[in-house]
């Protein structure tokens, strides 16, 4: 069974290949989609919890490591000079080659080719303030956040892409109209692409809220467990015609749903009247595990909660 819509951040990180199931009826499928999206990391231990909020952020890390590179080769050519050109003033200034390093974007810690400059008249290196900047975890900015998602779900690509450096961590100077020009073609492919290119077996769908708009998003589980973000919607609510409406644009995006597909929800009634209005019985629905969860043990006092989310997480992992 699936164990909650907050599980996507680690799990399957190495993806395997599962063998070919024939897709002779909606149930088939769907038991292979909870197969495939709750099977457990290691052996023995906790199902990895997944939150589709940060497979919105890796989705959008490429675009943030293009703008550290941008803005560390603009410090660079402060210091130095441009590439190959000599100027008096920034004599014994030189680029020293590059080594491997790595930043923090949004709290996650990626690997970095980071550009050396040397003082030679000093004999020492002189260090980039911006990689110093980003070598410390910082919790996403949930306003900037918003307002990516809001670019996202309007299709206003470039309001997005000038917003992303700035969601982790970089000033909105330190980019160019280039850069915001080419984030926007790849924020525009990667939000209205093709669907029907893999196959899905799962699809979360996950309502985050920021002030008064609900984002909802769209998160899909492939045969062979990679996550892959299909789509973003702004809502006042998680009400059903958005929603309805939403699905739709992903079926008409090629979302193929006629072998049977697991809906995982948080247990929001809009969400389930919208999956059947536009899925009907190729769907099979499942409340979130984590929700319900909380839901009961919320009512419990605190002294008695953690004991209890133990024996109902140990309820969940017994065969059924």
């Amino acid at each position: 069974m699936w164990c909650s819509d907050r599980c996507l951040d680690n799990h399957h990180s190495t993806p395997r290949k599962e063998p070919l199931h024939e897709k002779s009826s909606p149930d088939s499928t769907t038991r292979q989609g909870e197969r495939c999206a709750g099977r457990r990391v290691g052996s023995g231990g906790p199902i990895e919890e997944i939150d589709a909020q940060v497979a919105v952020i890796q989705a959008l890390i490429p675009l943030g490591l293009q703008a550290v590179a941008e803005t560390l080769e603009a410090e660079v050519v402060a210091l130095a000079g441009a590439r190959y050109g000599r100027t008096r003033e920034r004599r014994g200034v030189v680029r020293w080659g590059q080594q491997p390093g790595s930043v923090y974007l949004a709290d996650q810690k990626l690997p970095i080719r980071v550009p050396r400059v040397r003082d030679r008249v000093a004999n020492q290196e002189i260090p980039l303030r911006t990689y110093a900047r980003l070598q410390h975890p910082r919790a996403a900015d949930a306003g900037l956040f918003r307002k990516i998602l809001v670019g996202l779900t309007c299709r206003q690509y470039e309001a997005c892409a000038e917003t992303v450096p700035q969601a982790f961590g970089l000033s909105a100077s330190s980019v160019s109209r280039r850069f915001i020009r080419a984030s926007a073609r790849h924020l525009q492919t990667l939000c209205e692409r093709r669907l029907d290119q893999d196959e899905f077996v799962a699809v979360v769908l996950d309502g985050k809220t920021f002030a008064a708009d609900t984002m909802v998003i769209a998160l899909g589980i492939t045969l062979l467990g990679q996550k892959k973000i299909l789509g973003v919607v702004q809502t006042a609510t998680e009400n059903a015609p958005v929603c309805a409406a939403f699905l739709r644009a992903l079926l008409a995006r090629g979302l193929r749903v006629e072998a049977g597909l697991l809906c995982v929800i948080d247990g929001a009634q809009g969400l389930r009247t919208a999956i059947q209005m536009v899925f009907g019985a190729h769907a099979l629905v499942q409340r979130c595990q984590w929700h319900k969860r909380e839901n009961v043990v919320r009512y419990l006092p605190m002294a008695q909660q953690a004991a209890w989310r133990r024996r109902l997480q140990q309820a969940y992992e017994q065969p059924t």
